[in-house]
């Protein structure tokens, strides 16, 4: 009595080759029963709070801001607000002008400052620096082409 302990064993030279696929029936099932579960949860999971806000009011003249100006720099180096050319020593006094007087709330108005692309830097930083040096502090810069 011989027992052939490997090989196919009496299957005619055939030999079951193994499945390295993954079964993802079970990983689908799972995933459907979790969206179920998810489903029926989330509209217990919504909270209502009563709110009681006050009628809306209409701004004071007062809140409404002004429109902002824009503080333009040429390749040049010059300096125009709007439309106004203006030099680097009367530029707080033109922008406090711009915005509506010689207001002492002029400082806390929006500024934005644009350049051509060909400003060199040090022109650039001394706009900044006068406009904060003099106290504007919301200054925005813009990144648009001067045409």
């Amino acid at each position: 009595m011989a027992a052939k302990l490997s090989g196919p064993g009496g299957q005619g030279g055939k030999t079951i080759e193994q499945n390295a696929d993954i079964n993802v029936t079970p990983f689908v099932d799972i995933m459907l029963v979790l969206l179920i579960i998810f489903m029926v949860a989330a509209p217990l999971a919504t909270v209502s709070i009563r709110l009681d806000l006050p009628p809306a009011t209409p701004p004071s003249p007062d809140d409404v801001q002004k429109e902002p100006v824009y503080i333009s720099i040429q390749e040049s180096g010059s300096i125009f607000i709007a439309d106004q050319q203006t030099t680097i020593e009367t530029l707080v006094p033109d922008v406090c002008a711009a915005l509506g007087g010689g207001n002492p709330g002029c400082k806390e108005e929006r500024v934005f400052v644009r350049a051509q692309p060909e400003v060199k830097y040090n022109q650039f930083m001394e706009v900044m620096n006068a406009l904060q040096d003099q106290g504007f502090y919301k200054v925005g810069l813009l990144n648009e082409d001067i045409t």
